[in-house]
């Protein structure tokens, strides 16, 4: 069995397996230069001109290869006359390193600009405490809060953050109250940090998985036309599959959860897609279209109307979301549009929750998507007055990285979601 640990690090949470009577560490117990070496030695296929690019002696990358390995638990290289050959191991962590050397690299080439300060190649000489400090104290806004959450001491982290502004340059922490926080270079140095650790972890869960363990996670951010059927059912019928599998759902305002994902906080997000696309850097993929339907409870008087019109509508109260809401507009422009007074709305409320116990003691009616109510609507204790409403329509799907790359048991993940997708595109109400 797979016992799991949270270890909430800042800006990255880091997991460690224990699996096979081995542990597997955290992306902070393992050395940043002996992943680099590592990366070197799958590429150029010696110690030798690996030592030169990672300015290591070849002693000294022998043995944080040596040191990595037992780490592991896994074999990375086989050693032979023509040089040094990745195993699985070895070719998979040495893959996702090159990943994570690209995001520092991207991300103090971002801040340094026309700036003449600092250290050339300094994505080379960043060190995992350095890492962990600023990503830290990024997330707690202090630097007493940023030493608590890390477990490293105060003077520790401050060194940390400063010899990380050194090399960079530039001032990454400025004062706000008596607090700090990160300035924008800082930022942008904290997401090239959380992204690379990222990477690290996804290694790590592959190591884990190439050893013959369930082992990995999935972090959701997750919106609510898609958290109320289609997530919950696509994570019982994974976690039947694979159990040992953490997945970690996180709800909130799609402006925070798009920024964990460019982050590497959050591995996908699933609900309504934007028009426009939020940028290059993420990709939208739709898994099928959703349109807004006027609910009641079963055996309201208005399901013996086939279609009823907006006056029958207009007839009965209804429960809405608060003023200044898209919904909300919806909603009036049925109405409005008809030429029929906008009805009674005496209960405002977002909470699809409470609507659906309202509905069910009263003959309010709402707007709502057939697929936050599935259970009901299979359980005959809702209804669906009249029709869809067409232009209403909108798709639901997935926001990835553009670069990301899913791990195995994240992969498997997307392809249910993706089935289930399409169930729920041929379930709609017509």
């Amino acid at each position: 069995m797979c016992s799991i640990q949270i270890i909430d690090e800042g800006r990255c949470e880091a997991i460690s397996f224990c699996y096979k009577n081995r542990v597997t560490p955290i992306p902070y117990d393992l050395n940043l230069r002996h992943l680099r070496a590592v990366a070197a030695i799958r590429r150029c296929g010696s110690v030798s001109r690996a030592a030169g690019e990672v300015a290591l002696s070849q002693p000294a990358v022998t043995q944080g290869v040596a040191k990595l390995e037992e780490q592991l638990g896994a074999r990375l290289f086989e050693r032979g006359p023509a040089g040094m050959t990745p195993t699985p191991a070895g070719d998979r962590l040495g893959e996702r390193i090159e990943a994570a050397a690209a995001a520092l690299a991207a991300a103090f080439e971002s801040i340094r600009g026309g700036s003449r300060g600092g250290f050339g190649g300094t994505a080379n000489l960043v060190t995992t405490s350095q890492v962990r400090a600023l990503l830290a104290l990024a997330a707690a806004g202090s630097f007493v809060d940023a030493a608590q959450a890390s477990h490293l001491s105060q003077p520790s982290l401050h060194r940390a953050v400063r010899d990380v502004e050194r090399l960079s340059g530039v001032a990454l922490v400025e004062r706000r109250g008596r607090g700090v926080r990160l300035t924008g270079a800082g930022q942008r140095l904290a997401r090239g940090f959380s992204l690379a650790v990222a990477e690290i972890q996804a290694a790590l869960d592959e190591l884990g998985t190439l050893a013959g363990a369930d082992a990995g996670r999935i972090r959701i951010g997750a919106m609510p036309l898609a958290r109320s059927h289609l997530l919950p059912l696509a994570i019982a019928r994974f976690h039947a599959r694979s159990p040992a599998i953490l997945i970690d759902v996180e709800e909130g305002p799609y402006g925070e959860l798009i920024e964990r994902l460019r982050d590497g906080r959050l591995d996908l997000l699933i609900g309504a897609l934007r028009d426009p696309s939020p940028g290059p850097d993420v990709v939208q993929e739709a898994l099928f279209d959703d349109r807004l339907v006027v609910v009641a409870r079963a055996g309201h008087p208005l399901t013996r109307a086939r279609v009823p019109g907006p006056a029958r509508l207009a007839a009965f109260p209804w429960v809405i979301a608060r003023h200044g809401t898209p919904l909300r507009a919806v909603w009036k422009g049925l109405f409005e549009e008809a030429g029929v007074p906008v009805p009674a709305a005496p209960i405002a409320c977002g909470s699809v929750t409470t609507i659906r116990t309202l509905l069910g003691e009263s003959d309010f009616l709402t707007l709502l998507s057939p697929q936050q109510i599935r259970p009901e609507l299979d359980a005959g204790l809702l209804a669906v007055i009249g029709g869809p409403i067409e232009r209403t329509r909108r798709p639901i799907g997935l926001t990835l990285r553009a670069d990301w790359r899913p791990t195995a048991a994240q992969a498997q993940f997307l392809d249910l979601l993706r089935a289930l997708g399409a169930e729920a595109g041929l379930k709609g109400i017509e």
